[in-house]
């Protein structure tokens, strides 16, 4: 099984290209959990199973489940419109909920599409707040569409911090990454924060590391390693921070399509069925990064798969996974990491 398992990573083996980290859970098991290749073509670090990776848009899941948290607490609920808590909104926001923002159904502007040519400052989640300001319009009709929109996970994350009265990445690390000891993940931020065991980006053996949009932390701005979201993974089979009401939601289709045929999405989730059973599933790509996750709840499996390289061809590698193990329970286990 190793010998086979390492054949389908060998084109991310080498020490001198980017490379790849690699999680399969199988009944509460990590069956796999290793990395190839290299976090960081300059100094020639390896990449490891605690590899800092950035999640792309993988982050929603987190960002989705901070509203989660607040609404369970009677903070805000999800119905409540964008002007309700940001009432110098355009009028438009009148008829956006947090729902629409989670479920991509907003209809807001993609605020890539307005970053003026000459950007060479990277935008913060308060930047796309503005620019958003300035626009009189939406795509479509609130509710009418589907439209993946990295705009409304973005606003979703300053309403976090406008209800919480924390910064977005101090309600992550109080209220899921800590409880979780997914200690070494972190929303980025330059100058304030910083991420261990980092993975650097590339396309090819360039480094593309970072854009004008890598800042923004809502719609993809988290870090992390395939220890660390072993964790994350196990706590959506119970109740540690949020109901199973609540959990159920987030895994239900809000729209019977998406921008992926036969998925609809949830709350940071997209929802399909595979192999006759109920799929939850998420990517991320961004410049010089690439992220997968595959879960199937009642087979309690899940692969995930991060890779410091852009355009990745992870979905298919995952589909590799999945089908090697889904009649397996236990091979060559490993306990799950410790808080170390």
């Amino acid at each position: 099984m190793k010998q086979v398992i390492d054949r389908l990573f060998a084109e991310f083996s080498s020490p001198e290209a980017p490379g790849i980290a690699v999680s399969v859970i199988k009944d509460s098991e990590i069956l796999v959990s290793k990395g190839y290749g290299a976090a960081n073509l300059e100094t020639g670090m390896a990449c490891s199973p605690r590899t800092n990776f950035r999640l792309a848009s993988v982050t929603k899941q987190f960002t989705a489940m901070a509203v989660m948290i607040l609404a369970e607490r009677g903070k805000l609920r999800l119905d409540d419109s964008l002007t309700n808590i940001f009432p110098d909104y355009p009028a438009h926001g009148e008829t956006i909920t947090l729902r629409h923002l989670l479920t991509h159904r907003s209809g807001l502007l993609d605020y890539e599409d307005l970053i003026p040519a000459s950007t060479t400052v990277q935008l913060k989640d308060r930047d796309v707040l503005e620019l958003l300001r300035q626009q009189n319009k939406t795509y479509f009709s609130p509710g009418s569409a589907f439209r993946y929109s990295n705009t409304g996970y973005v606003f979703v994350a300053l309403l976090v911090e406008k209800i919480s009265g924390r910064s977005f990445a101090e309600f992550l690390r109080e209220n899921i990454f800590r409880p979780l000891d997914m200690v070494g993940t972190v929303a980025f931020e330059p100058g304030i924060s910083s991420v261990g065991h980092r993975a650097l980006g590339y396309t090819g053996d360039k480094q593309t590391d970072q854009s004008v949009t890598s800042a923004t932390l809502g719609d993809g701005g988290i870090y992390s390693s395939v220890a660390d979201l072993v964790h994350w993974d196990q706590s959506l089979y119970t109740e540690q921070l949020v109901s199973d009401e609540m959990l159920r939601q987030a895994f239900a289709a809000s729209s019977a399509s998406s921008d992926y045929p036969d998925s609809g999405y949830g709350f940071g989730w997209y929802v399909t069925r595979r192999r006759g059973v109920e799929c939850l599933w998420h990517y991320g790509d961004t410049c010089g990064f690439s992220s997968y996750i595959d879960r199937y709840p009642s087979k309690k499996l899940s692969v995930i798969l991060l890779a410091n390289r852009r355009d990745a061809a992870l979905a298919s590698i995952s589909r590799t996974l999945v089908e090697m193990f889904w009649n397996e329970s236990k091979i060559s286990p490993c306990r799950l990491p410790s808080k170390a």
